[in-house]
């Protein structure tokens, strides 16, 4: 339906309503005289635009208030909102030690474990920035700043646009303050790392005419390290502390005459018959020649954020304010991998010893070899610099015997990051340090002169760790660094007021206008590009689009304070929106709230949504990456090893009949979680994309019993439909849908290698295109359930109980074409599933906290609940509960079913005379440990089987409030 229709129906069903109503109530109430002084106390409540003295609306807003959030014993928004039980884990975290890209070190928000892109962010009801893949860095946000977080529930496109499909969060920040206020924390893990330190410091000063903050910030959180703790010292975890070892620090070659593979002795090794000196056959299955890289790794990367805030308001009439905010922050954060696994097949021209080189064990033949370089580990450091600028006016006038509001500004966002990565290996120096080599003065060197000018050191590659001078290793790094730039300028205007007086109430309208330019670029390194180094090569990115759109909204009361009707009304909202880059869409919403008497809301909202493809999305480079999967074809873990069907079609592709899938060091893989593929595949990006498009249903009801003060009980249903999902067809889907899904439109994307190669067995995959697509829907539904009771106050002081939990029924994935429903409700659905990649797919998650306060005393204890998951087995007999079970979208047998977990938390806070705030607390006091999951997403690449939304330690706090 067209927008101009839509309102014009509304419009004049209002006027039709108006009579009706009247004939339906015995008198109509004479309209009262409003005033600018009673529209300031409206507000205007997160979902609309249309301003209220009624907070409670049609929609499901949960809100967090500053004490909830320093409840907490949190710093940073998006740890803050992980905790709500409709939450999921965000598409990157902390944990994701191999992710790259320049939104890694960010934190992000993941509402209904529908992605962060489908999760809107507002700060005071206007967009905050994002980056060319279209996240929202919440860390950005100062919390020292925050008033309120109020959390939608509900698609609101029709609202805010684009983006808002799983929900929105708007933080408020505070619009007065008097005084000064000043905040130190301290926290650490159990382990003695990941410590925190925060400090912020508020000044406010409030006049009759103007109100101006001023805010700054600093926060400190040291990384984690996968070694000092069992639950992340191993890549597939301490049950199996030899599976999953990467490529050693010890040379290995290819013996140039028999194809024969050794290793440079090393420890107890001792050399091999038809070896070279001092060397031994390498045994891929075998852990002798490998190395545990998860010894070298952060768990959890480190940060550093600064923030500056500063808002004003002058209020210029009685009926006009002017107002104006701006921040800068900047975030460094630090992240380390072990050192890079080097090898000759690293690019199409390898990489070899020459057979003239000093160290070759094979004169005069050029050598293939293998060596993971540890005394060099891999660093990357990001930092991103944010400035944000908001002015605007807005104010209030009578129109229609009735008063209106209005406000227009302006937000514009510069985006810029830098990433910086050392340990990397410089190709053409490389060659050279392994090329011809001379006698200079008794001394090896470089043969060429040239090279040697340049700083050539030759590098006895074979030799172990401590072998090589560190003048080798300042020759051999590469310094690579990355530039990324958004930049966000968005202009609108609002205006909102009552059209006319039904018996019910006054009839509102709101309407208004967006215009929104992005545009933004990523450098990739030249060297990296050019394929001059180990880092994994990218092309750049450049791209821009804008939008202009419209948006109406009408609410309108048909019955109060009749018998069994104490109020009824319905909303209406429809935005239209054009965007340079596809075309038009208009989003429309219906919604409705009925109280039969006073103590219960009925509520309920039919919404459609969208979310437009972002910069990345549609004008990204080309990438490489090594991707972790399991080959269906694998003769011993894959589907073709249990489905008849599955093993027929490898077999067509040319896939011999037993064989297994090597990783990187050469080993056949050992579990389901299949292993990192030896060569690096290819993504990219797909300038054909059209936007998602998502259906949005949710009925609930609000019940506070006059008889019991202080209680209040909801429930919502929620379901959600998206189509045309924006995927990225990873490496797992592709190879499933060829040969579990048997879909021949996938079997295009990737071959497979005739004949073995020093890095490859023969039927191993050689190249894969992985890229963008509207591919498949999503279907999901639960309930949300609330219980808040603030007791009557005793003479021992006042306690609070809450209850939030949410109940998922439904999570159905349709990953492509003809392919099998996957309902994922109770699976964690990362890994070998072929999932959206989310983790965690609990039915039931919730939180039950018990607040006290008395006099200057407080305390609060909190329980967080996640229910038992569904993970992939380890093996058929290692780690399996149902080695029968199957599943369709599996392809292979066996279940594990993981336990539930809960974390306690505890605060204790003391309030003294000079107001001073001292808190305390623990979060995870029992020091409880979650289950490993084998197909959990980050499992493999990087980080151990452990779930990154689980408390991986007890941790505790300390902070210090002085208001002055």
């Amino acid at each position: 339906m067209k927008q101009k229709t839509l309102l014009a129906t509304a419009i004049a069903a209002a006027l039709v309503l108006q009579t009706w109503s009247v004939a339906a109530q015995d008198a109509a109430p004479a309209p009262a005289e409003q005033s600018s002084a009673k529209s300031l106390e409206t507000v205007t409540v997160t979902g609309s635009r249309i301003r209220s003295v009624d907070v409670e609306t049609s929609q499901p807003v949960f809100t967090m208030d500053r004490a909830a959030i320093q409840a907490t014993g949190l710093t940073n928004v998006n740890d803050i909102l992980a905790r709500m039980p409709s939450a999921g884990t965000p598409d990157i975290t902390p944990q994701d030690t191999l992710s790259s890209g320049a939104d890694v070190g960010g934190r992000y928000v993941n509402i209904r474990n529908l992605g962060s892109q489908r999760t809107l962010v507002l700060v005071n009801g206007r967009r905050w920035s994002t980056s060319l893949s279209g996240l929202t860095d919440l860390s950005t946000i100062p919390v020292s700043m925050i008033e309120r977080i109020d959390i939608l529930k509900d698609g609101a496109s029709s609202i805010y646009g684009s983006d808002a499909i799983g929900g929105v969060v708007n933080i408020i920040t505070k619009e007065k303050f008097d005084g000064a206020e000043a905040n130190v924390y301290y926290g650490q893990n159990g382990k003695g790392d990941g410590e925190t330190q925060n400090y912020d410091f508020t000044w406010g000063h409030s006049t009759e005419k103007n109100s101006i903050i001023l805010g700054a910030s600093y926060q400190n959180v040291d990384p984690m390290w996968n070694s000092e703790r069992p639950e992340t010292s191993y890549a597939q975890g301490p049950r199996h502390p030899t599976a999953g070892l990467g490529l050693g620090p010890y040379g290995r070659i290819v013996d140039p005459n028999t194809g024969d593979q050794y290793v440079y002795n090393h420890g107890s090794a001792t050399q091999t018959a038809g070896a070279p000196a001092g060397y031994h056959l390498y045994d891929p299955n075998s852990n002798v020649d490998k190395y545990n890289t998860q010894s070298d790794m952060t768990f959890r990367a480190g940060t550093k954020l600064k923030n500056l805030y500063l808002q004003d308001r002058y209020k210029l009439t009685d009926n006009i304010t002017l107002h104006a905010a701006a921040s800068y922050s900047t975030r460094d954060t630090s992240s380390q991998l072990a050192g890079y696994p080097f090898q000759s097949g690293v690019a199409d021209d390898p990489v070899l010893i020459s057979g003239q080189n000093y160290y070759n064990p094979y004169p005069g033949q050029d050598l293939e070899f293998f060596r993971r370089t540890v005394e060099m580990p891999r660093i990357t450091d990001t930092q991103s610099k944010l400035a944000h600028i908001d002015v605007g006016a807005e104010g209030y006038f009578q129109f229609l015997n009735h008063d209106w509001s209005w406000d227009a500004g302006f937000t514009y966002d510069a985006n810029q990051i830098k990433i910086q990565t050392t340990g990397n290996i410089n190709l053409p120096n490389a060659r050279a340090a392994l090329g011809p080599t001379t006698m200079i003065d008794g001394q090896v060197a470089c043969a060429s002169a040239a090279d040697r000018a340049a700083g050539c050191v030759p590098w006895n590659i074979l030799a172990g760790p401590g072998a090589t001078p560190q003048s080798v290793w300042n020759y051999l790094n590469s310094v690579s660094t990355d530039r990324q730039a958004s930049y966000t300028s968005d202009w609108t205007a609002n205006v909102s007021g009552g059209l006319f007086d039904l018996p019910a109430g006054t009839v509102n309208l709101a309407v208004g206008v967006e215009h929104r330019g992005e545009k933004g670029v990523f450098r990739p390194d030249a060297a990296d590009a050019a394929g001059l180094t180990t880092n994994l090569a990218s092309a750049p990115t450049n791209g821009a689009y804008n939008t202009n759109e419209a948006y109406a909204e009408l609410d309108v009361p048909l019955l109060r304070d009749l018998p069994g009707a104490q109020e009824l009304g319905i909303n209406i909202a429809s935005r239209y929106s054009h965007y340079s880059n596809f075309g038009s869409t208009t989003n429309n919403k219906y919604s409705f709230r009925y109280r039969p008497f006073a103590d219960l809301l009925v509520r309920g909202t039919w919404a459609q949504g969208f979310r437009a493809p972002t910069i990345s999305d549609l004008d990204g480079g080309i990438g490489q990456s090594f991707e972790t999967f399991l080959d269906p074809c694998d003769s011993v873990y894959g589907a073709a090893a249990t489905n008849s069907q599955v093993k027929a079609r490898c077999t067509a592709a040319g896939v011999p009949a037993n064989y297994r899938q090597i990783d990187q060091t050469g080993a056949q893989v050992s579990s389901t979680n299949g292993g990192q593929t030896p060569v690096a595949f290819l993504s990219g990006s797909n300038p054909n994309l059209k936007p998602e498009t998502s259906i949005t249903r949710t009925l609930g009801l609000v019940y506070s019993p006059h008889y019991v003060e202080g209680l209040d009980f909801s429930v919502d249903y929620y379901n959600i439909y998206v189509k045309n999902i924006i995927s990225s067809v990873v490496a797992q889907q592709i190879v499933d849908y060829c040969y579990i899904n048997n879909d021949q439109n996938f079997c295009n994307g990737f071959q497979r290698s005739p004949t073995a190669t020093s890095n490859l067995v023969a039927g191993s995959i050689s190249s894969l295109n992985e890229g963008l697509a509207n591919l498949g829907t999503l279907k999901t539904e639960g309930y949300d359930v609330g219980i808040h009771y603030r007791l009557p106050e005793t003479s021992f002081g006042r306690f609070r109980i809450a209850s939030d939990s949410t109940y998922l029924t439904k999570y159905q994935v349709v990953t492509g074409p003809g392919a099998t429903p996957q309902d994922l409700v109770g699976f964690m659905s990362g890994g070998t599933s072929g999932g959206t990649g989310e983790d965690g797919m609990y039915r039931l998650r919730s939180n039950l906290q018990v607040d006290w306060d008395y006099k200057q005393f407080g305390a609060s204890w909190t329980v967080r609940y996640y229910a038992g998951l569904k993970d992939s087995c380890y093996t058929a007999t290692i780690e399996c509960s149902s080695p029968d079970y199957t599943n369709p979208w599996w392809g292979t047998y066996g279940m594990s079913q993981k336990g539930s977990v809960a974390f306690n938390d505890a605060q204790f806070r003391y309030t003294a005379p000079w107001k001073g705030t001292f808190s305390v607390g623990v979060n995870n006091i029992f020091n409880k440990k979650g289950p490993y999951y084998y197909s959990v997403t980050t499992s493999g690449t990087g980080s151990a089987p452990y779930n990154p939304a689980f408390d991986i330690d007890r941790y505790w706090y300390v902070s210090y409030n002085q208001k002055f």
